[in-house]
């Protein structure tokens, strides 16, 4: 059974006991949140979409919150001196999901 969900605007596949990393979400480590704009259901060979999941919910666990990797944005124009340096860590939170609903 797997489920495409949207968390924080991005669309995810999951599955029971998966981790996945995802844009920062409010909340502490260990808390329980739920999903409830799921979009897709998959249960048994049968799928389940639209106006099938008005109560469909995936409900997920917050295990911890961590940093991406260092980006670094580097513009230059040549022949004009000009150079700009800049790095970024994105935030996320890895959560696991802990059940389907239908």
């Amino acid at each position: 059974m797997y489920a495409i969900v949207n968390i924080a605007g991005q669309q995810f596949k999951v599955a029971k006991d998966q981790q996945i990393f995802v844009h920062r979400l409010q909340g502490d480590e260990g808390a329980s949140i739920e999903f409830d704009k799921v979009l897709l259901a998959e249960d048994g060979g049968k799928f389940k979409l639209g106006a099938d999941l008005t109560s469909a919910k995936v409900s997920a666990k917050i295990v911890s919150h961590v940093k991406g990797d260092k980006v670094i944005v580097f513009k230059k124009k040549r022949r004009k001196g000009y150079k700009k340096k800049n790095g970024h860590r994105q935030q996320f939170t890895k959560i696991e999901i802990t059940g389907i609903t239908l």
